[in-house]
């Protein structure tokens, strides 16, 4: 396929010449090679030149940017040097500053001294972990030719290590300026709050002294290897409000005091808690009672005389769903009542 001109003679003997695109068929019956054209672009001197740079541009699409280039520039007076991807890390850089993640930083560093790009590399780990996924140390080549990131100074993989102490010093404060700009950008309503934990564990033969890295319950069948609890709590949209890393030996149900006096902290008023029964505790009850609060926690079905008690009420069950069924259960414990409320799903209890 190529393009082509031809010339037309008029009467007055003025000569009009054509372009078009066109390309060659043999025919069929006398086997010589024959011109068809495909478009006409019309008279050379009213082509439409913008048009014709749009087409240009679009088919220069399905080519490499050198091949490009190349062709766009016969005269060869510029050189193709590099090209690195710019739309993901331009999206993300934008949502970094939507959510006050920049002047964040800028706030914690208005005071320190520091010589290391802390704010580039902190996004650059983060762009890396949502675009392409690698370890510390091959971030340092990917920011330096995969993705062009705006930085003017080359990120090293010391600036990540160190990166880690300081994101961990203002964890708090990082974490509530998040969670409270995703609130607002997305209208959320803090009123029940689903917490969470598991665990992952090292490979490594000694943890060492460590608040954190010790031996534990596993929740991945690895109690021979040091690991550490996290924690995650979320909204009823499941949009995390604050992860907590916990020392790898502690019960889910000593973590709930924790938890529950950080997030009072952030003035999310009056909330329910919903956790597992691993946190259902006598404790854990009056703790999360504290200041008003309320909770939904999950228990067994056997195990103590009030769960009996509760399985043995007659009653009748609501239909809550097609396959949910629900009954509600009141049990006084001293000056207070527990409410239960015992669930049938697809005809299990």
């Amino acid at each position: 396929m190529y393009v082509r001109t031809i010339k037309r003679k008029n009467k007055d003997g003025s000569v009009v010449e054509y372009v078009q695109l066109a390309h060659n068929t043999r025919h069929p019956e006398k086997g010589y090679a024959k011109a068809e054209v495909v478009y006409s672009f019309g008279r050379r001197d009213q082509l439409d030149v913008a048009a014709l740079k749009r087409l240009v541009n679009s088919l220069c699409r399905f080519l490499d940017p050198e091949e490009a280039l190349k062709l766009q520039n016969q005269a060869g007076s510029l050189k193709f040097v590099t090209s690195k991807p710019y739309g993901g890390a331009y999206l993300l850089k934008h949502l970094w500053e939507r959510l006050n993640i920049k002047s964040c930083f800028k706030q914690a560093l208005k005071n320190r001294e520091f010589t290391a790009p802390i704010a580039e590399a902190l996004f650059a780990m983060v762009a890396n972990r949502a675009l392409a996924p690698a370890s510390k140390l091959a971030v340092e080549d990917w920011a330096a030719h995969d993705v062009y990131l705006e930085n003017e100074q080359k990120l090293q993989v010391q600036h990540f290590y160190r990166d880690m102490d300081f994101l961990l010093e203002h964890q708090e404060a990082i974490q509530k300026e998040i969670f409270w700009s995703t609130a607002n950008l997305l209208n959320l309503s803090v009123d029940l709050i689903f917490f969470d934990t598991a665990n992952t564990y090292f490979e490594i033969d000694d943890p060492g002294v460590s608040e954190l890295k010790a031996y534990g319950k596993s929740k991945q069948k690895r109690d021979d290897l040091p690991q550490v609890t996290i924690g995650l709590a979320v909204t009823r949209e499941g949009i995390p409000i604050r992860c907590w890393v916990l020392p790898g030996n502690q019960h889910d149900a000593k973590c709930v005091d924790q938890v529950q006096k950080d997030l009072n902290d952030w003035q999310l008023n009056r909330v329910v808690w919903v956790m597992d029964r691993g946190m259902a505790s006598d404790e854990n009850r009056r703790l999360l009672q504290r200041a008003g609060g309320h909770y939904i926690l999950g228990e067994k079905l056997r195990g103590n005389e009030l769960n009996r008690e509760v399985l043995s009420r007659a009653g009748r069950f609501k239909e809550i769903e097609d396959n949910l069924q629900i009954k509600e259960v009141m049990v006084a414990q001293g000056s207070k009542n527990r409410t239960f409320r015992h669930c049938l799903q697809s005809g299990t209890g």
